[in-house]
């Protein structure tokens, strides 16, 4: 082979393996604004404070601006809102139409991308995987600047459409849990923003649980080609929804350790009628109320979505008494489309318990009334039943369901400001660096 034709094919080889390689995701953008979401089933979201010198003030937008369109797109309810905020990118010419005094006024503007994140004595690689579905999603993988195989973490998330990045500026008590595991764990940790959050393709409010599902498998495949990660030594963290994720793929994935915080065992619809009953308590309602009312309105209704597979439209159009308790939008739940509870509901999560061989820590909030103090019982039951050999279930004194301390749990509930407390991450870091025999 002569050296001209050596050079092209070598050329060729190397641009085939950077387009393999080529980033697709966009970076994210802020509204850098307050803006409040549509209500009440009115369309547009109202501007209520600017920031200065940012992309909206310097072109013209005010305080008081009714946002009706973006890009064509007629914000007719909060979850096309929140897919459109998730969905803005920086340097992308995005077209705003707002009403003014009743006037039309549109604007083309281009946004800031958000700052990327940078932690002390780490690299931080922003990364994207492609699930069977075809969505090219996010990663962010933080790894300690040393050579050699490293143990690691893999973050999976509650069910909200938030994200799963620290960038600058970003506050709150999930937040810091997150910033403190990358920073303080001395571990490769790995996290996965879902369908249409942050950089991911894709549209949050849309995409249902197997979406979810895939796009972490195939997170945790990427990280598991990684030259610097000691296979061996992978532990899976799960939050709320997350955590009842966490033993399905560390089965899948023979992954070395599970650490669930916040986490439920029973089904969807056995949860949300929990949650249900809890509600009414903390309202004053008396137990006489709470059976009449579970029994005449919250059975049917979410027995009508989770198991009849109806929307909660369907169900309140089939039994018209319902809709004075039901306070879901016709197909969503918490910002996610109601096929996300329905397949989850057929999922059998609670079997995977059974079945866990790896070592498990579960953390529970004493004050956590969003998932129940008997579902982790059920669970440390079902592993001493199964002569599971290494778990611990530990309940943290006046620990909520989002990283907060509060004296009661109706504080929480009704949205009192409680405390941050850094010995819970501080525990979740001591776990994980146990499973997998590091010194801190």
């Amino acid at each position: 082979m002569n050296f001209k034709k050596l050079i092209a094919l070598t050329f060729l080889f190397l641009l085939s393996t950077l387009s393999i390689q080529a980033q697709f995701l966009g970076r994210r953008a802020s509204w850098e604004a307050k803006i409040n979401s549509p209500e009440n089933g009115i369309p547009g979201a109202k501007i209520t404070e600017i920031n200065p010198n940012s992309p909206l003030q310097q072109s013209g937008f005010l305080p008081g601006d009714l946002i009706i369109e973006v890009d064509g797109i007629l914000i007719k309810a909060e979850e096309v809102w929140s897919d459109i905020s998730y969905g803005l990118r920086g340097n992308v010419p995005t077209q705003i139409t707002v009403l003014r005094n009743a006037k039309k006024i549109q604007t083309t503007v281009a946004f800031t991308p958000l700052e990327k994140e940078k932690h002390p004595g780490l690299d931080t690689f922003y990364e994207e995987i492609t699930s069977s579905y075809g969505i090219t999603q996010r990663t962010i993988i933080t790894k300690p600047k040393k050579s050699g195989k490293q143990p690691a973490i893999i973050l999976i998330g509650g069910l909200s459409c938030s994200s799963i990045e620290v960038y600058p500026g970003r506050s709150g008590n999930w937040v810091q849990t997150i910033k403190d595991l990358v920073e303080k764990s001395g571990m490769v940790v790995m996290r996965i923003e879902k369908p249409g959050v942050g950089d991911s393709d894709g549209d949050c409010s849309s995409s249902d649980f197997l979406m979810d599902l895939e796009g972490y498998r195939s997170a945790i495949k990427s990280l598991l080609t990684k030259p610097y990660v000691d296979t061996t030594k992978v532990v899976i963290y799960g939050s709320s929804m997350g955590s009842a994720l966490a033993p399905l793929l560390a089965n899948e994935f023979n992954l070395a350790g599970v650490i669930s915080d916040g986490t439920f065992f029973k089904t969807w619809f056995e949860h949300m009628l929990e949650i249900e009953r809890r509600i009414l308590q903390f309202n004053g309602n008396t137990e006489s109320q709470i059976v009449e009312k579970m029994n005449k309105y919250y059975f049917p209704l979410y027995y009508g979505m989770l198991v009849e597979k109806m929307t909660y439209q369907e169900v309140v159009d089939t039994y018209p008494a319902l809709a004075e308790y039901n306070y879901h939008s016709p197909a969503h739940m918490y910002g996610r489309p109601v096929e996300y509870y329905q397949q989850l509901q057929d999922i059998d999560l609670a079997g995977q318990w059974e079945k866990i061989k790896a070592p498990v820590r579960i953390l529970r909030g004493a004050n956590d009334w969003i998932m129940s103090a008997f579902d982790n019982e059920m669970i440390i039951e079902v592993l001493k039943r199964n002569r599971h050999q290494d778990h611990i279930l530990h309940e943290y004194p006046g620990l909520d369901h989002w990283n907060t301390i509060h004296e009661k749990a109706k504080d929480s509930y009704e949205g009192k400001p409680g405390t941050w407390d850094e010995g819970t991450i501080n525990l979740i870091i001591r776990w994980a660096q146990d499973m997998v025999g590091l010194q801190p």
